[in-house]
């Protein structure tokens, strides 16, 4: 599919989306990616996830609807519209052609995590950007997101140019390999978003009216500790890796055994990552309705600190959302309880999913041993289950009740 500018067109672009190519590697996650290796794979798992209608993030009891009303938040999205304009309004023709896309396209569903050497993405990169282009994006992500989730942007994309540094690959890694979409046109009123993708960052951004909703947002770093080089001392999601931590030796024992789905931690087990938007996950673990008092206050502190991302004033209306079914969301947890430990846990409830992975090597395998997952390279996905990534649930109310 190719982006069109003009917004007549954008609504008549076809959400049907030709598979994206690949750039030549040899070496990669330890398979041999040539035209027929992991390259090849990568390409069929997107084909595939992207001819399945989407439907959104399910248990086996199927998908629960109702779960997310059109209405005022009374939020302005004011300063995010008028970020985004002056953004496209810096951007030469052709690269309009590839940036602004359809508010309804496929293209919000083909974000991916893995490094830039293996998929070619839609979009501008920073890489490609002049400095007022660059730092017209830069503006929208502030306009967007809250100083600390700004801030943690600004970390991860560091951590891949120290994973530059280690590897001393220009192709796959970089600080400025992070690419802007904008889907639809900046409305006050109509259906529209943006993304940035890149490997260890995606942000999917929806906006109707003074609504918002920001998921899928991936996020990730290896080395997640910079020990070395032009960002020596550079640090992500460690607030995040400390207060699960926490949150699991606050529980009791029969509690902490309830939450565990495995104490080892054998290999990586995160699951709602690319490519898996119409995933069936069932609740598991523990239930927070057995919580104390003062477990849940922490597990809302936990919550608060992936939903926090957000601008304060759309944190905040989230974080009401996810407060009035905390009864209803289940903690999961996978590795031992140690101060060193390497682990997983989950939160599930029906309006958020997040999952945070210590994962194995990939780009760090030089000094972290292979095969065995560490602290060093975290994984974190942040979801809307029961059909709200992407906005989708409140675009097909839109749809439906006006016409296009």
């Amino acid at each position: 599919m190719r982006p069109v500018v003009a917004a007549a067109t954008l609504a008549l672009v076809s959400c049907a989306v030709p598979p994206r190519t690949s750039k030549p590697e040899t070496k990669a996650f330890g398979y041999d990616a040539g035209a027929l290796g992991f390259k090849q794979l990568l390409l069929e798992q997107e084909t595939a996830a992207l001819a399945q209608p989407f439907v959104g993030l399910t248990t086996r009891d199927g998908k629960r609807t109702g779960l997310f009303p059109v209405r005022s938040t009374n939020v302005s999205t004011e300063p995010v519209r008028l970020a985004a304009m002056t953004f496209l309004a810096t951007l030469a023709p052709e690269q309009l052609l590839r940036t602004q896309y359809a508010e309804n396209a496929s293209e919000w569903r083909r974000w991916s995590n893995i490094d830039n050497g293996l998929i070619t993405r839609s979009g501008v990169s920073l890489r490609d950007m002049s400095a007022r282009q660059r730092a017209a994006a830069m503006q929208l992500m502030r306009a967007s997101l809250s100083a600390k989730g700004f801030a943690l942007t600004e970390a991860i994309r560091k951590t891949d140019q120290t994973l530059r540094e280690i590897n001393d690959d220009i192709l796959r890694y970089g600080e400025d390999l992070y690419f802007f979409t904008i889907m639809g046109q900046p409305s006050a009123t109509e259906p529209w978003g943006w993304q940035v993708d890149g490997h260890h960052l995606v942000i999917n951004y929806f906006v109707l009216g003074d609504q918002v909703v920001m998921t899928p947002v991936f996020l990730g770093g290896e080395p997640a500790v910079a020990r070395t080089g032009k960002y020596t001392g550079n640090a992500v999601l460690q607030e995040e890796q400390a207060a699960g931590l926490a949150l699991m030796t606050q529980l009791d024992d029969v509690q902490q055994k309830v939450a565990t789905l495995d104490a080892r931690k054998p290999a990586n087990n995160i699951q709602a990552q690319a490519n898996s938007d119409n995933l069936v996950i069932d609740f598991a673990g523990l239930p927070v309705s057995t919580f104390t008092a003062a477990q849940k206050q922490a597990l809302l502190k936990l919550i608060g600190l992936f939903v926090g991302n957000m601008d304060d004033g759309h944190a905040r209306v989230k974080m009401d959302e996810v407060t009035a079914l905390l009864d209803e969301t289940w903690f999961a947890w996978v590795g031992p309880v140690t101060d060193t430990a390497v682990f997983y846990y989950r939160i599930h409830s029906p309006i958020i999913l997040i999952e945070f992975d210590h994962q194995n090597p990939v780009g760090t395998t030089s000094i972290n041993p292979k095969g065995k997952p560490t602290r060093d390279h975290i994984h974190v996905i942040v979801r809307t289950p029961n059909g709200n990534d992407y906005g989708k649930d409140l675009l097909a109310q839109h749809l439906k009740s006006h016409r296009h």
